[in-house]
């Protein structure tokens, strides 16, 4: 089953701390998010691996966009 990684507010990706296959744990932080001159990680729900990422670096995201995909 897919889990979808969705930006919980609009702003700009600004480091990604995994790759397509990689395996994560639950709490494990996946990317960071900056919004309002904030630095927000972003952490897997459950674990799983790492079978899509639908951004990139600096990359301007809306709330609710879909991040990261873990099966």
């Amino acid at each position: 089953m897919s889990v979808n990684i969705i930006a919980p507010m609009s702003g700009s990706i600004w480091k990604i701390h995994v790759s397509v296959g990689d395996d994560v744990a639950e709490d494990d932080e996946l990317l960071i998010l900056e919004a309002l001159k904030m630095e927000n990680p972003i952490y897997a729900p459950v674990d799983g691996k790492v079978t899509e990422i639908k951004v990139a670096v600096d990359d301007a995201v809306e709330a609710n966009a879909v991040l990261i995909i873990l099966d």
